[in-house]
C-alpha cells in the first residue's frame, strides 16, 4: 500500500515541486493550504496574503489540479493567532526581537498540521523547505543542511520534535533553487518563476511597530536614547521600533554612524553606541531543544548561528542550568539579539538550539 503524505502547499514553487517529487516517488499525495489569516476582508487577504493568503490558495489549487492530486484548505487561524501572532507581539512589547517563522514551523506547520494529517490517515507531512531529515546511528532524527547553502533553511527548523521529524519528508533539500525552478518549468507549473515571499506574512509592509500597536491596542510611549552609561542623547519613538544592531531610523544628530546596542524595557530606554560595542563572545539561550542528541554532557564543540543570515562561527557550548545553554564563541560575534534563535550544528547536522536571552 502506498504511504500517504500531506504536503503543505503555499502556492510557491518549492512546495509545488515537493508535491510533484513525492508523487513521482510513489507516495499517495494530498495537497493542503493552511488558512491562517484572521478576519480580514477579501481585498486585504488578496493583497497581504503572503504564503497563505487567497492568491496562495488559488495558485496551490491550480498546481494540485495540474498534478492530479486531492487539495484542501484547512483552517489553522486559532493556533496561528495564539502561537505566532500573540507570541510575536508579546516578545516585542518586552524589548525582544522574535522569529515568528520558527514558532509557526513548530506549532502550526508541524504540530497542528501533523495532528490533523495523522487524524485523516496520513503517514507523513511534507514541506518545500530547503533542508533534509536524517536518521542518525543513535536512532535520533535530525535536520541537516540542504545541498545548497544559499537557500538553507535549517536554522528555522531547529525546534522540531523527534515525533514530528519521524513523520516529516523534505524532498526539496536535495536540490538547488535553480533546479527546483527548472523542474517546475519542465512539468509546466505556472508558479515556476513566482518570486519568493520575503516578509513576515502578517506584517506585509514590514511596519512592525504599527502592527503591534494595532494588534495589542497599546501605544508604546516615547523614551530616551541613552549611552551605555546613561547619558541622554534624544528621544525614541517606542521600543517596538528598534532591534539590536539597527542604525537606520534613529534620527540622532551624532555626526557619525551609531547603532542600537541594547533595549531596556524596564526603564523604556534604547541604548545607542558604536559598532564595536555590538560584539560579544558569550551568549545565553534557554528553551533549548536538542535534536541530534538527547542532551549534552560537558563542553561540546559546535558551529553556532545567531540569525538566519549568520554564516555560523566556531564555538563551545555547555549547559548553564536546566534547559539553558551557554555558547562561547571563539571570536566575538556581532549583534546577538534577545528573542532570536541560537542554533548549533555538528557538521551539517542540527545538534539543537534555543532562544537567546542575553549576551556578554
Amino acid at each position: 500500500m502506498k504511504k500517504k503524505v500531506v504536503v503543505g502547499m503555499s502556492g510557491g514553487v518549492d512546495s509545488s515541486v515537493a508535491a510533484w517529487l513525492l508523487k513521482e516517488q510513489g507516495y499517495d499525495v494530498i495537497g493542503v493550504t493552511m488558512q491562517i489569516w484572521q478576519d480580514e476582508d477579501e481585498p486585504t487577504q488578496q493583497e497581504n496574503g503572503g504564503c497563505c493568503g487567497l492568491s496562495a490558495v488559488e495558485d496551490a489549487r491550480r498546481v494540485a489540479q495540474k498534478l492530479d492530486i486531492p487539495y484542501y484548505v484547512m483552517n489553522f487561524k486559532q493556533p496561528f493567532r495564539e502561537k505566532v501572532m500573540d507570541y510575536f507581539v508579546s516578545e516585542y512589547l518586552c524589548g525582544r526581537t522574535p522569529n515568528p517563522c520558527i514558532a509557526c514551523n513548530r506549532y502550526v506547520k508541524w504540530e497542528s498540521l501533523l495532528k490533523r494529517s495523522l487524524d485523516i490517515g496520513a503517514d507523513y507531512i511534507a514541506t518545500g523547505h530547503y533542508a533534509r531529515v536524517r536518521r542518525l546511528p543513535n536512532g535520533r532524527y535530525t535536520i541537516c543542511n540542504s545541498v545548497t547553502a544559499e537557500k538553507d533553511q535549517t536554522y528555522a527548523l531547529y525546534n522540531l520534535t523527534q515525533e514530528q521529524l519521524a513523520h516529516t519528508l523534505m524532498p526539496v533539500g536535495e536540490y538547488s533553487k535553480d533546479e527546483i525552478r527548472r523542474i517546475a518549468q519542465e512539468i509546466g507549473l505556472r508558479v515556476a518563476d513566482k518570486p519568493d515571499s520575503q516578509e513576515i506574512c502578517f506584517v506585509p509592509d514590514d511596519d512592525y511597530a504599527s502592527f503591534i500597536e494595532a494588534y495589542s491596542g497599546k501605544k508604546m510611549p516615547e523614551g530616551d536614547f541613552v549611552t551605555k552609561d546613561g547619558v541622554k542623547l534624544g528621544r525614541h519613538s517606542g521600543i517596538t521600533h528598534y532591534t539590536i544592531g539597527q542604525r537606520r531610523g534613529l534620527g540622532l544628530p551624532m555626526g557619525h554612524r551609531v547603532f542600537v546596542t541594547d533595549i531596556r524595557p524596564d526603564t523604556n530606554e534604547v541604548v545607542v553606541g558604536e559598532n564595536e560595542e555590538l560584539f560579544r563572545r558569550n551568549v545565553l539561550a534557554d528553551a533549548v531543544n536538542f535534536m541530534s542528541v538527547p542532551a549534552i554532557d560537558g563542553e561540546v564543540r559546535v558551529t553556532a548561528k545567531l540569525r538566519y543570515k549568520h554564516r555560523g562561527a566556531p564555538a563551545t557550548i555547555h549547559m548553564a542550568g536546566q534547559d539553558r545553554v551557554e555558547c562561547v564563541f571563539d571570536e566575538p560575534q556581532r549583534a546577538a539579539t534577545p528573542g532570536q534563535a541560537l542554533v548549533f550544528y555538528d557538521g551539517e547536522n542540527v545538534l539543537g538550539g534555543g532562544t537567546i536571552r542575553c549576551a556578554f
